[in-house]
């Protein structure tokens, strides 16, 4: 479709004021506040565990590796029924992944600098982990747990994956290993012969949460991620709070919530070289196989500034329903609000909403781009419907909106409620959407009230 035949479309429905009904939200959309009051927070023993207590300070050099103190103090707090491990003030050289147990706090205390080895071979044997939404083995997250429950990162400290990190130089390298793994999770290979370890150039995340109940990540501020920055997979009960996120690396997502329900993520600060914050459930038969959604989730109250500000997908094949985007400010990047999928993946993206949202300046204010080609079979489209964004004022965007849905599935049920951009550059690219609803929008001082369908 091309812009001159869309923008009169567009203006036509301004001047006419065409009647509709704007779609009320749904019933079995929850409320922010009654899915908030079922997250549950994680229950620690107050038992304090200084690493101080377990560190050699006569060591010549420095900064000094502390990560076998830290590892004896987490099995010291683990025997004694959990507790609360203390990173004391100082930076710290760390050799190697930290794996946390159940009934584990690692607090991370106000000075202190967690500086991970650069070296990738420090972070092999390979654990379990899931790599763009596809089950592996391969290199540990930089902090990771695996089958916990009662856990949480706190404290105010740096977490830095080290600006001299190896792991950085295989990103222009990994295409083979990516696509391997992407076609082992389509043909059903076991996931125990998935094997990305030594020879293989797959970045681990810096932080992963994976099969947990009962989360909490506070305070801390990360830099230098190789790759995600903090990711929780197939967790339930999860509260991210009061991070800064600061890292700017290929692939620097803030927080990816992958297959896991009854999330918040509240009051964080996301500089960001990818997604500020990111819902995902899986890529292709593999997410589809292991059929965990995302749901009952909550973003609130968070300052981002990524290449993309809030984002869904493109792994979705397990689901994605019931998520709240309430009260966040977008600084500037290339895409404000993105909804993302190919022909490989099927899925159903539903029950979304983001409302009292304020932008700076984008590129892309609202793109949906549901049909990229699949790298593989190309037979499953998903599905993405009733979304509704409401209360949205804009300063800057380049694109208004832009949708590209599937032929076979078009998007459904959009909805615009009060949302006013001062300055758009182009308004609308609309492929394959139905009931399309502007509601007491204002685009450029152009008022838009009205109900379409769309198809290419």
């Amino acid at each position: 479709m091309g812009m001159k035949k869309v923008t009169r479309l567009f203006f036509s429905l301004a001047v006419l004021g065409c009647g509709f009904q704007a779609m009320a939200d749904s019933d079995v959309m929850p409320s922010v506040e009654s899915i908030v009051r079922e997250i549950k927070a994680p229950q620690i023993p107050a038992n304090d565990f200084n690493v101080s207590d377990y560190i050699n300070h006569d060591m010549a050099k420095a900064p000094i590796d502390i990560r076998d103190a830290v590892i004896k103090a987490i099995n010291d707090a683990a025997d004694a029924g959990g507790g609360r491990v203390i990173v004391p003030q100082g930076k710290w050289l760390v050799n190697g992944p930290l794996h946390l147990k159940s009934n584990i706090d690692l607090h991370i205390s106000e000075g202190a600098h967690l500086l991970f080895s650069a070296k990738p071979e420090h972070y092999l044997p390979v654990v379990k982990t899931r790599w763009e939404g596809t089950e592996m083995f391969g290199y540990s997250p930089f902090i990771y747990a695996h089958n916990v429950h009662d856990i949480a990162i706190t404290g105010t400290g740096i977490i830095d994956g080290n600006e001299n990190s190896e792991f950085f130089s295989w990103h222009p390298q990994e295409k083979p290993d990516q696509l391997a793994l992407r076609k082992m999770g389509i043909n059903g290979v076991p996931v125990s012969q998935r094997q990305f370890g030594e020879g293989h150039l797959l970045r681990p995340s810096l932080i992963q949460i994976i099969g947990a109940e009962r989360v909490l990540l506070e305070g801390y501020e990360t830099h230098n991620s190789p790759f995600w920055v903090n990711h929780l997979v197939y967790t339930t009960h999860a509260t991210v709070r009061d991070l800064k996120v600061n890292s700017h690396h290929a692939n620097n997502d803030g927080v990816d919530v992958d297959s896991s329900s009854w999330v918040l993520i509240e009051g964080n600060v996301f500089r960001t070289g990818d997604d500020s914050i990111v819902v995902k459930s899986g890529r292709d038969r593999d997410g589809r196989d292991v059929g965990v959604p995302s749901e009952y989730i909550v973003v609130r109250n968070n300052d981002m500034g990524g290449e993309d500000g809030i984002a869904l997908g493109s792994e979705m094949s397990g689901d994605i329903r019931y998520v709240w985007f309430t009260n966040n400010i977008l600084r500037s990047g290339v895409s404000a609000v993105r909804f993302k999928a190919n022909m490989d993946r099927g899925g159903v993206v539903e029950h979304i909403r983001v409302s009292d949202l304020q932008v700076e300046a984008f590129d892309s204010l609202f793109w949906f781009q549901l049909n990229y080609p699949g790298e593989l079979d190309g037979k499953h489209p998903s599905r993405y419907r009733d979304i509704v964004f409401d209360n949205v004022t804009v300063e800057k965007a380049g694109m208004f909106l832009e949708v590209h849905g599937p032929d076979e599935i078009p998007v459904e049920d959009l909805v615009f409620r009060n949302v006013t951009v001062t300055k758009a550059e182009h308004q609308m690219t609309l492929e394959n959407v139905k009931n399309l609803v502007f509601d007491n929008v204002s685009v450029n001082g152009q008022r838009i009230n009205g109900a379409l369908d769309w198809h290419k």
